[in-house]
């Protein structure tokens, strides 16, 4: 088994979007802050301890005590923690202001997956966003079950999704890649594999994405394929997975009209391989103790032709 978790864990000092460079800039500025307080207290301790206690309560090295209280234990503390709370509130407001231009997308957290749509547009998939680089971005997130946090780090901060209500996440990618992302609310047996990834595009790209997306059918290339989408079609798949084009029309899974062209499997479980495929669909609890898909009831020649069909999904 090849798990797509076990790749190096993103960092959010390494910002690649707007509302990541903000925090970024943020946690430097308080390390440098925590930095200095902690050189002055260090030297303030080593020249006590250098003095030595004064010789006599008339000592004039004690004169100052007072206002060095005052200075050093009031005033200069109380300038740093309004200089920390000016910078987060106006970090704060630049965060969340909207934008001209943005591109929205739903995004509905599931157990444990997560449901992505482009409002306006057919296209919708799972655990993989595609979005363009320098275009303002708004992101409306969603819970049908209990409270997730939509995390990418390298792009924005955490967010929550809670059932009945819509919050929003805005930001601009600054440069093309592939950011990885996670569920950072305890959301249940399997909330560690609610993995997702962003995938930032020129814009052209992300133009030719979308259009791709919104012309894709569901046409069999091959004999295999098309008993594949039989199979598929006619049986419990259909009930929880969409395809479109197909009978296929079921809301409690992922949507499947684009899996082919997917990175991983079961968010971020398993690397998008024929074997991987095959085995996830066969008995995917083996993998993701707890997921709701039961293991397939079908033939070994069954699973593999609608392997055929699904890695054809593209």
């Amino acid at each position: 088994m090849t798990s797509v978790l076990l790749a190096a864990p993103p960092s959010a000092l390494d910002p690649h979007g707007s509302e990541a460079r903000h925090l970024a800039n943020v946690w430097w500025i308080m390390f440098a802050l925590a930095i200095a307080v902690y050189l002055v207290v260090g030297g303030l301790f080593v020249f006590s301890l250098l003095r030595g206690r004064p010789q006599s309560p008339d000592d004039v090295s004690t004169r100052h005590d007072n206002r060095f209280i005052w200075i050093g234990g009031v005033i200069v503390p109380s300038l740093i923690l309004l200089f920390l709370a000016f910078v987060t509130v106006h970090t704060g407001a630049a965060l969340r202001a909207p934008a001209r231009g943005e591109l929205h997308v739903d995004v509905t957290g599931k157990d444990w997956w997560w449901a992505v749509r482009y409002p306006g547009t057919r296209v919708v998939t799972a655990n993989e966003i595609h979005l363009p680089v320098g275009q303002p971005i708004s992101i409306a997130l969603f819970s049908d079950n209990v409270i997730h946090s939509f995390w990418v780090p390298q792009l924005a901060g955490k967010e929550d999704l809670i059932p009945g209500q819509r919050n929003t996440l805005r930001f601009t990618i600054r440069s093309a890649g592939t950011y990885r992302g996670q569920c950072a609310e305890y959301c249940g047996i399997q909330h560690a594999r609610m993995g997702l990834r962003v995938i930032a595009q020129s814009p052209g790209d992300f133009a030719k994405w979308m259009a791709h997306e919104q012309q894709l059918v569901s046409l069999p290339a091959s004999d295999v394929e098309a008993r594949g989408e039989l199979v598929f079609t006619t049986n419990d798949c259909a009930g929880c997975h969409t395809i479109r084009g197909t009978d296929a029309n079921g809301l409690k899974g992922p949507d499947l009209s684009d899996v082919g062209s997917r990175v991983a499997l079961g968010a971020e479980t398993l690397l998008n391989t024929k074997k991987n495929m095959r085995e996830w669909i066969t008995n995917p609890d083996h993998f993701k103790p707890g997921v709701l898909m039961p293991p397939a009831t079908i033939s070994p020649s069954d699973v593999a032709a609608i392997v055929a069909y699904l890695e054809a999904r593209r």
